[in-house]
């Protein structure tokens, strides 16, 4: 690609992603203005960030909303870690393919679908809608993540290692936590943390199975803002994409530490050989 190219190419990435960040921008500006409105900037406070603190509801929404977010993330990164070794070790293409097809399901569907999908399947065995349904809903759509995440790095991962490890004398546990789960830790953490920024995002899925009595950040900034602007959705808004930008960020760090610890057992290994 020509200087020129590769000039309009940066342009356009550029006006891409103002677009995309423009309005979280004017959000986040306004979450400091003392006029209480959009309209029009008055002056600089923290007043809407104090009335977010003073809230006890909201406070409490929040706790449900980590809550939900860790627990599911922890379970489903389990289960997804489960589900990938599972189909890792079918050998014919077909069924390896259809289990593919069907761990894709509910990440290709329609949220308003899989929401509606269930609140059906909970009313219809009796789950009292609340804490529990939507636990297990952010577990059902959190496992193909981690699944997609955590599959590539066993694709990448040489047989030859578990040889190496049975040559050895390796038991199966000995194989899978000492030799396994160390090479595909990267994609752990990645389906992890993808999984935990679907859960805090996620509102068309909730909003079908929360009950009375509990809910979370997602859906309680949406009926707020069916009651008219106040500039406390945009302090609760603006706290909610930096805890995101801050778990992107960790991410980040992790993978490029795991990424340098690898690259220096391959160094290591060949030193070696």
């Amino acid at each position: 690609m020509n200087k020129k190219g590769a000039r309009l190419a940066n342009l356009y990435l550029i006006a891409v992603f103002a677009i995309l960040y423009a309005p979280i921008a004017y959000l986040m500006a306004y979450s400091f203005n003392s006029g209480g409105t959009m309209h029009g900037w008055d002056g600089f406070t923290l007043e809407w960030y104090g009335e977010v603190f003073a809230d006890t509801r909201l406070l409490i929404i929040v706790l449900n909303t980590f809550v939900i977010a860790l627990l599911s993330s922890a379970i489903s990164t389990i289960l997804g870690v489960i589900g990938a070794l599972a189909i890792r070790h079918v050998r014919r293409r077909q069924p390896r393919n259809a289990l593919l097809s069907l761990n894709n399901v509910l990440i290709v569907s329609p949220d308003v679908i899989i929401g509606a999908s269930f609140l059906i399947l909970f009313t219809m065995i009796g789950i009292k809608l609340g804490f529990t349904s939507v636990l297990l809903s952010h577990i059902a759509f959190s496992v193909p993540i981690v699944v997609l995440m955590v599959l590539p790095k066993l694709q990448e991962m040489s047989p030859s290692l578990i040889d190496a490890a049975r040559d050895l004398g390796a038991s199966g546990w000995d194989v899978l936590t000492k030799v396994v789960l160390p090479y595909i830790k990267p994609g752990i953490f990645a389906g992890f943390f993808m999984a935990l920024t679907y859960s805090l995002d996620d509102f068309a899925v909730t909003f079908f199975v929360t009950g009375n009595g509990f809910s979370t950040l997602s859906v309680e900034i949406y009926s707020r803002a069916r009651q008219g602007v106040s500039l406390s959705i945009n302090a609760l808004s603006t706290l909610l994409f930096l805890f995101t930008v801050l778990l992107v960020i960790g991410y980040y760090f992790i993978n490029q530490r795991a990424s340098r610890s690898q690259a220096r057992g391959a160094e290591g290994g060949r030193a070696v050989r």
